[in-house]
């Protein structure tokens, strides 16, 4: 676990272990599909996308009776349509259906991946049968305290604690509204989708292990573009810049599980989403941060004080920040339906020795022509 795949590649050869690189592509685009057929089964604003793979629903539309029926329903048809499998578990409270999901998931076949806590009774054994560390919410740490001062040891357990026990012992007002969706009463609120992100980050590991600064400023000249184009897609601009890299003081060939992180960040003269001015502005950063000696795992951009880009403050002292927006429409335009950074600004390199190799990644199915499954 977490062991860097060099170490073990005799061993996952010799056992003729199946072996994928990450496929962000395919991961995104099939995520995307199920949320919106999700949107499809219940409506665009009952739909909470949680993760790349979770989403809550509300369905309080539902009558009791039929909770089952529909639950199934959904089910089936986003393997259908989507050909992913998933599990639903339904209850009236978002941490209880977290716990009917877990455990609709770990008995596929008594449950058929569906599993409904409409009765009080039924919430009473989801719960007797749920560790307490697999509580949304808990985690290790809290669940080592749990068990071994107050010998809360599964879900019902910790249910039955008062609010002011919760206040005082497990965390203040996240302890108590924790205690409350155990006992069936919602305290975590659908929240709307978010349109426009308040924060936008583009970060990656290196294929090989980096130690020059030229290809380090060439990796945050690339995730300044990528974060810069999702920027863009959502007709804002960012007044702030954080750049960081993640380093291993350990020799090669050696791991260190615990790498570690450094960063500075700037806040700009202007509100901008153009990819040149973006770059202009982290280069600069890349070079106060960057240290001759360690190797470099990773590296990564992160954007804030974001805002709309029609409602930019002007200065008089300052040229536009946008006035290039015509020419970013057009790069990201052809680099879309051309992929693979057909057009790109020259800080971002040529080469780039230093990207993720992902030489085992799966077709990209759905999103490339070259790479869709063949049937014979």
């Amino acid at each position: 676990m977490a062991a860097p795949y060099y170490q073990n590649k005799e061993i996952i050869e010799r056992n003729k272990v199946a072996v994928f690189s990450s496929n962000y592509n395919l991961y995104g685009d099939l995520s995307m599909r199920v949320m919106d057929t999700l949107r499809e089964l219940v409506g665009e604003h009952r739909v909470e996308v949680y993760s790349v793979d979770e989403a809550f629903l509300d369905i309080g539309m539902i009558p009791d009776e039929q909770l089952e029926t529909a639950a199934l329903h959904i089910k089936e048809t986003v393997e259908q349509w989507t050909g992913i499998e998933v599990s639903v578990g339904v209850a009236p409270s978002k941490v209880l259906s977290k716990v009917a999901n877990r455990l609709a998931k770990k008995d596929k076949k008594g449950t058929g991946c569906v599993m409904v806590l409409d009765t009080e009774d039924k919430i009473r054994e989801a719960l007797l049968k749920t560790d307490v560390a697999d509580i949304w919410g808990v985690g290790y740490r809290y669940s080592v305290k749990l068990k071994e001062r107050y010998s809360i040891y599964n879900a019902w357990q910790l249910g039955r604690m008062s609010t002011a026990w919760a206040q005082k012992n497990l965390g203040g007002v996240v302890g108590v509204q924790l205690i409350k969706e155990l006992n069936g009463e919602p305290c975590k609120e659908m929240k709307d989708p978010l349109k426009v992100k308040k924060m936008i980050a583009t970060t990656r590991m290196f294929g090989i292990p980096v130690y020059e600064l030229a290809p380090l400023k060439e990796a945050i000249a690339t995730y300044t573009a990528r974060a810069a184009e999702k920027l863009r897609r959502q007709y804002s601009a960012a007044g702030f810049m954080n750049v960081f890299v993640v380093t291993n003081e350990k020799k090669e060939g050696e791991y260190e599980y615990n790498p570690k992180t450094s960063g500075t960040h700037i806040s700009l003269p202007a509100p901008t989403s153009c990819t040149n001015e973006l770059i202009k502005y982290a280069i600069p950063l890349m070079e106060q941060i960057y240290k001759k000696g360690p190797k470099y795992l990773k590296a990564g951009v992160m954007l804030g004080g974001i805002v709309p880009d029609e409602s930019i403050q002007g200065n008089l002292f300052l040229p536009t920040a946008n006035n290039n927006r015509k020419l970013m429409d057009t790069i990201d335009n052809i680099n879309f339906s051309q992929r693979d950074d057909v057009l790109k600004f020259a800080a971002s390199g040529t080469r780039r020795n230093w990207k993720m190799r992902q030489e085992m990644h799966s077709p990209r199915y759905t999103t490339r022509w070259n790479e869709l499954f063949e049937v014979h």
